[in-house]
């Protein structure tokens, strides 16, 4: 694509119709856009746009924000893909973005700068070493808007720092940035400091001083956060005094008028705050000395502070910071007076403990954010999660005294309460969330509290004041207090006994009937954290039987809150149904028909816009479990679940919704798996075994396991009809283009496994040759520790299934003496390696083969390494698996999170059952004794001195050792 003015107004005309209100117009600009993306020139010409005074700002707004999500999508080369981005391009794009982001309006500056971030993520510092330089020189203009540019910039890259793990590619990457903006940042901050002192009266340049000094305090937050450098510690001075008078200061000018939106002072605030806080828990030995006056003055700015939502950051990050300072053993001193530690109470915790109106909005009108903050730990900050914080942190040194010094506050609120409970029930809120920060000293989300405050007694207060709270008959009364009755009951889950447990069963089956979000996605969530609690013996703490008489109100309830407003893809919900399917199991069979109805009508309705990832999984999982137990006592069943499921499979396979496309391939093989008793395929699945073969579906990585494993499931029982589909060209394609991949080779070889295992040697036969040149190549030109090990798997294999001279003579094909070479280089120094029981045994017979089985081995052309072979074998059944990394390797393999498109989504319930190939084989060191002994009788007296040749001490006691326990001797 020239850059030129017709190619622009083509890609004007596309953006303005994305912009479109109709939805096929816009999808298909979208798509019109996707089919250029990859041209030369692309993202220059949408850059010229953006660059355009003439063109409309909406326009211009759309093009950054698309230029920033090609950047996205395309800047970063994932493993085996296709580079989208010409390298003229790349070098372009960086040579000429940063200025025309800082002369860009805002609104385009902003996206262009996160464009920036993304690039400087991939290239900085290797590809784009000036970067650093590039945007301090901008400092020196004087100019705030571009001077903000570069510091939103800045923050935008360094923020990764707070969350990488350390390595030296990390520390060197640190150490350059540094040594490049440290100092300009300390200078430009001293600047700011001397400006905002001037123009302190001024409404306008106030304002912009002080945006800048908040980005340049998130900045240090970043760059001090993995360890303390040398330049900040040398001006640690400069830095603490300013911070300090910037804590202290109070200019009425930047105090915002809304009670919702924080202000610049209170952001400025809140972030140094943090930055204090972190030197506080890092570096309190050369923070020590300021220790004090910050304490100072945090504590007049937390009882100086109102209970409006805009101070609410501000709260949490000032308490944060006394909580790390009182966690640390050698500040004990600093609260160790009772008037002290009654004070903090008094004026920090208990008026931040409270529920304030605000909450009660948050519960009732945005019930998901209230959920993500109280149970999820959001990275929003509240103030109660940050008075509970410093309870925690206060109670480390101090347990007894503050137990003493709440326990009079809750029994009162607790009094206040019974007095008039439609009135005061916020102190009973309150007092619940009192006693869960003093009584959780440790806590995990999978377990709960796993420490508690022994001098708490939780199961009395889960008696006399949570229980009633969930027994009570009208679930639509004092909500916010069933939420927290049911979050004492999730966090102390570990800690109560099961008769306790199971008197909150029926109550909360209730509670899923409330209209209430919160009450209702909690009560679901207890369920779920219930359900997997474990018995002293390791087994479910609540059995099916327990579950007895309320199974039908369980899932009815379960069902029916998903039809309440705002809950119809409640995650909770349904995480909650797939828990009690794997309770109940058998006895979820009668009511398996009526829910699967109701599972399939949601599937077709999320199916149409997949929007909540979590909700899906759960979905997929449950019907992938409900063909399990369906099909657990009669095969036979599956036939059903194909004319339940066949239709919504259908329908998400041909339109394409590619989140839930490996989810589909998943059941799909577990429902053929379970037909593994069958001579063939039914045709119904037949028929989709040409579509699968289709390359556009290999693009997408998040396919590529589900689709190795249904194409499996085809060889496995359809073996003839996969012939007759004169489709073997197409499945060899398959297997050159994964084997070819880094990430995906060893997939190629399941695949390639299931071919040599199940379908008939003369079907291969053709394609013999030139699949094992296509081995060969990728071991000569990359060479991983993982494609090692799977080639030997597979030889290994292919030894057992077609014998161990036709795998030589396959491989001497390819190259003469070519076998030599495999196992001098590949099958002696590297059969340590391989790991997996299943696979090490698959090596070992096949090793045995080729020793004891093959002339060519034991008396012909490779007869020297019979011995070399043979300790190699002793060594894989006697040695540890070698799992070093050799230094030539830098593929590094990544693990893959949840989530749809990059990562692959494993359904739980639908996990394959590993295959033994050589099932026949119990015990591989018997098996090789035992052949080892054969090949002794066939040529009597030359085993033993080949041995005493071959193999070091040790390794001979073990072949005694294996000939005494199998009762055998050599001839």
């Amino acid at each position: 694509m020239e850059i030129n003015e017709a190619n622009l107004a083509e890609l004007l005309g596309h953006l303005q119709k994305t912009l479109s209100p109709d939805g096929a117009t816009r999808k298909s600009a979208e798509k019109c856009l996707e089919s250029i993306e990859g041209k030369q020139n692309y993202p220059l010409l949408l850059l010229n746009l953006v660059d355009k005074d003439g063109v409309d700002m909406t326009l211009r707004v759309a093009g950054a924000v698309t230029f920033k999500n090609y950047v996205k999508r395309n800047w970063k080369v994932e493993e085996d893909a296709v580079d989208k981005i010409h390298h003229s391009d790349r070098e372009t794009v960086k040579q000429f973005i940063i200025s025309l982001m800082l002369k860009a309006p805002e609104s385009i500056q902003r996206q262009l700068s996160d464009a920036v971030s993304i690039i400087g993520r991939e290239d900085f510092p290797a590809k784009w070493p000036n970067l650093i330089q590039e945007m301090v020189e901008k400092f020196g203009t004087g100019d705030f808007h571009i001077i903000n540019g570069v510091l939103h910039t800045a923050h935008s890259i360094f923020k990764r720092y707070r969350y990488e793990f350390k390595s030296q590619e990390l520390w060197t990457e640190i150490k350059l940035v540094l040594d490049n903006f440290a100092k300009p940042l300390t200078d430009l901050f001293i600047t700011m400091m001397g400006l905002a002192a001037q123009h302190a009266t001024n409404p306008a340049a106030v304002k912009v001083i002080y945006n800048s000094l908040t980005i340049i305090c998130k900045i240090f937050y970043s760059l001090n956060f993995q360890d303390l450098p040398e330049h900040f510690e040398d001006h640690m001075k400069t830095w603490m005094d300013n911070f300090l008078a910037l804590l202290t200061a109070d200019n009425p000018l930047l105090k915002s008028d809304s009670d919702e939106e924080a202000g610049l002072g209170e952001q400025l605030k809140s972030q140094i705050c943090d930055n204090i806080s972190l030197y506080a828990s890092k570096y309190d030995e050369e923070f020590r000395p300021y220790l004090p006056q910050f304490v100072t003055a945090v504590w007049n700015l937390l009882v100086t502070t109102g209970k409006e939502v805009k101070y609410d950051s501000l709260v949490s990050n000032a308490i944060g910071f006394l909580s790390s300072v009182a966690e640390r053993p050698h500040y004990k001193d600093l609260f160790a007076d009772p008037n002290i530690l009654s004070s903090i109470c008094e004026k920090v915790i208990l008026p931040n403990m409270d529920f304030r109106p605000s909450d009660e909005e948050l519960f009732e009108d945005n019930p998901e954010e209230y959920i993500r903050r109280d149970i999820e730990g959001s990275d929003v900050d509240t103030r109660r999660r940050a008075a509970c914080d410093l309870v925690r942190a206060l109670s480390k040194s101090f347990e007894a005294q503050m137990t003493a010094i709440f326990g009079q506050y809750v029994t009162a609120m607790l009094e206040s309460y019974s007095q008039n409970p439609e009135k005061n029930w916020r102190s009973k809120d309150s007092a619940i969330y009192l006693i869960i920060a003093l009584a959780s000293k440790g806590q995990t989300a999978k377990h709960g509290t796993t420490q508690t405050n022994q001098l708490v007694d939780l199961v009395d207060f889960y008696r006399t004041q949570i229980v009633p709270e969930l027994q009570q008959p009208n679930v639509d009364r004092l909500l916010v207090l069933k939420a927290d009755a049911i979050k004492y009951l999730m966090t102390f889950r570990n800690h109560l006994p099961r008769e306790a447990i199971l008197v909150s069963l029926k109550p909360l089956v209730d509670l899923l009937r409330s209209p209430s979000l919160v009450v209702h996605s909690y009560a679901a969530n207890a369920i779920d954290k219930l359900l997997i609690l474990k018995g002293p013996d390791g087994s479910a703490l609540i059995k099916a039987a327990d579950l007895s008489g309320m199974e039908q109100a369980l899932l009815a309830n379960l069902f029916y809150a998903m039809t309440l407003p705002g809950s119809e893809e409640n995650e909770y919900i349904m995480k909650a149904i797939m828990r009690t399917f794997s309770s109940l199991q058998e006895a979820v069979l009668p009511y398996l028909g009526q829910t699967l109805v109701g599972l399939n009508h949601k599937l077709m309705l999320v199916s149409r816009n997949p929007s909540k990832p979590h909700f899906n999984h759960y979905l997929f999982e449950t019907l992938s479990l409900s063909v399990r137990i369906g099909c657990k006592a009669d095969r036979s069943a599956v036939a059903s679940f194909e004319e339940g499921f066949f239709p919504s499979f259908q329908e998400i396979l041909l339109q394409d919704v590619q989140e839930f496309v490996p989810y589909v391939f998943q059941i799909l093989s577990l429902m053929l798996e379970l037909r593994g008793g069958q001579s063939e395929v039914p045709e119904s699945y037949m028929a989709l075994f040409p579509h699968l073969l289709v390359p556009v579906l290999w693009e997408r990585p998040a396919n590529i396991h589900p689709l190795v494993r249904l194409l499996q499931a085809f060889i496995q029982i359809g073996s003839r009809q996969v012939v007759a589909s004169q489709k073997m060209e197409a499945l060899l394609g398959i297997f050159q283009k994964l084997v070819a991949s880094k990430s995906n080779d060893h997939e190629g070889f399941y695949l390639l496994q299931s071919m040599i295992e199940y379908l008939p040697k003369e079907a291969l036969s053709p394609f013999l040759n030139k699949l094992f040149v296509l081995l060969f190549q990728r071991l000569s030109s990359s060479k991983t520790t993982k494609y090692v090990k799977s080639v030997l798997v597979f030889f290994s294999l292919f030894a057992i299934r077609y014998g161990t001279s036709e795998l030589i003579a396959i491989i001497d094909a390819v190259q003469p003496k070519l076998f030599a070479m495999v196992l001098e280089r590949l099958v002696v120094p590297e059969v340590q390696r391989v790991s997996g029981t299943l696979e090490r045994k698959i090596c070992a017979v096949g090793l045995t083969r080729l020793l004891c089985d093959t002339p060519e081995c034991f008396t012909g052309t490779y007869s020297s390494f019979w011995g070399h072979v043979l300790g190699s074998l002793i060594g894989l059944f006697e040695l540890p698996e070698d799992e070093s990394v050799p230094e030539d390797e830098h593929f590094v393999e990544i693990v893959d999170t949840p989530g749809y498109q990059s990562a692959f989504s494993q359904l739980v319930f639908v996990g394959k059952k590993e295959r033994d190939p050589v099932a026949e084989v119990a015990d591989p060191r018997a098996y090789f004794i035992q052949s080892l002994h054969r090949l002794s009788t066939q040529h009597p007296g030359r085993i033993a001195p080949m041995l005493s040749v071959a193999l070091p001490p040790q390794a001979q006691n073990y072949i005694q050792q294996y000939l005494q326990a199998a009762n055998l001797s050599l001839a």
